[in-house]
């Protein structure tokens, strides 16, 4: 089934109302039909609570294919904290609205956790060449597998022929990639820059929980992941997170959780530099209690 929002704030000339598609059978046979005509379909996967960074997926999507799916789920497999799982938002009128002032033809994919797992909730199990194992996969067993099967899930759904990952959660894109090759699904991964605000601070839904103050003073994460960079090409990789480390010290406003850089494409932390070798810097840092994420190509 499918159910309707009104939307008026958005659309003040006339009444716009988007269709939520809630059960993927229905879904399936719209995607069938339209993939039969000879369109092609972009996905862009989202647990909902919709930014500019999530729009911009859209809009990328919208572009490169004929139609564009956006699914809004929060998938259970993939939470650790049964607490975080009940505390994370669920706005799906705000995000139809959100998407509803872009374009009137997004398809958006909303459904149950029993329409999606039925009676047994559970994540099937990957193996993600290690790629799982580190920074956010280092404490949270399992996380990566409850990822890895809702978005194959929505994969079969869907069908597309693109989705869309930013580059903010660089560690799953990869992961789903790895997932891609291993289950030899025919959709191509396509990964998205990182969108930040004015300030430099990457968007995220947690920081909509950040004070209007703090908002400005993250963009300190960003600045010190710049300067990592320049430091980069000069000293070795131990000296550079040090570096890191020393400054977050000094910001009692900041609590840094981890700094590290590792090879772009194993995430394998590195002791030093080779040349031709593409590398990435992670960092995760609290403030105001809110855990925020960011990386950058070095």
């Amino acid at each position: 089934m499918h159910i309707s929002i009104k939307l008026y704030k958005f659309a003040p000339k006339k009444d716009f109302i988007p269709m939520i598609y809630t059960q993927q059978k229905e879904l399936h046979s719209l995607m069938e039909t339209l993939k039969n005509q000879g369109k092609t379909i972009g996905l862009v996967p989202t647990m909902g609570a919709l930014h500019d960074g999530h729009l911009s997926l859209i809009k990328k999507a919208k572009k490169e294919n004929d139609i564009a799916v956006v699914s809004i789920f929060v998938n259970p497999t993939q939470f650790n904290n049964p607490t975080d799982l009940e505390k994370y938002p669920r706005t799906l009128t705000a995000d139809a609205e959100k998407i509803a002032q872009y374009s009137e033809e997004v398809i958006i994919f909303a459904p149950t956790v029993d329409d999606i797992y039925g009676e047994e909730v559970v994540a099937q199990p990957f193996d993600f060449a290690g790629l799982d194992k580190v920074m956010e996969g280092s404490s949270r067993p399992g996380h990566f597998d409850g990822v890895g099967t809702i978005v194959k899930k929505l994969f079969e759904i869907v069908m597309p022929n693109r989705a869309y990952f930013g580059e903010k959660d660089y560690q799953q894109l990869l992961i789903i990639q790895q997932m891609v090759r291993q289950t030899g699904l025919p959709v191509t991964i396509v990964p998205c820059p990182i969108v930040r605000n004015s300030e430099g601070l990457a968007l995220s839904s947690r920081n909509a929980l950040l004070s209007e103050a703090m908002t400005q003073r993250a963009s300190f994460i960003y600045r010190t992941l710049l300067a990592a960079k320049e430091r980069f090409a000069t000293h070795t990789p131990a000296e550079v997170e040090a570096w890191v480390v020393d400054t977050f010290a000094k910001e009692p406003d900041f609590t840094l959780e981890y700094f590290t850089i590792t090879d772009a494409h194993t995430l394998q932390h590195i002791t030093t530099k080779e040349a031709g070798k593409e590398y990435r810097a992670f960092i995760v840092v609290y403030a105001e209690g809110v855990r925020l994420i960011d990386n950058l190509a070095m």
